[in-house]
């Protein structure tokens, strides 16, 4: 069961839209290899707003996720890419639905 989030807004610097939103694209396949990520999105929210919404059986997945590759990735990008620093909200999910 799906207990609890991330939610992480992106505001891509003027110029690296493009970059921003192939970085993303290319987090699928990090997300995959993650055992305890069963539920990743990337998303675009406006010209130069991005997002990821990814969700957690537990607390131990959500905290594993946040030191694995993809974090990291993004951390080693985020001055090149982002106008400023990653928003991350840890969010608790109330109701999913998911593929079965």
């Amino acid at each position: 069961m799906i207990t609890v989030g991330l939610f992480v807004r992106l505001q891509a610097k003027p110029g690296k839209e493009a970059d921003v939103e192939s970085f993303l694209k290319q987090g699928v396949s990090m997300a995959n290899q993650e055992a305890t990520t069963p539920v990743w999105f990337a998303l675009r929210l406006g010209p130069s707003t991005f997002g990821v919404f990814d969700a957690f059986a537990d607390e131990a997945g959500r905290s594993a996720h946040l030191s694995g590759p993809i974090a990291v990735a993004l951390k080693a990008n985020a001055a090149d890419l982002l106008a400023e620093p990653p928003q991350i909200e840890r969010v608790d999910v109330l109701g999913a639905k998911l593929p079965g």
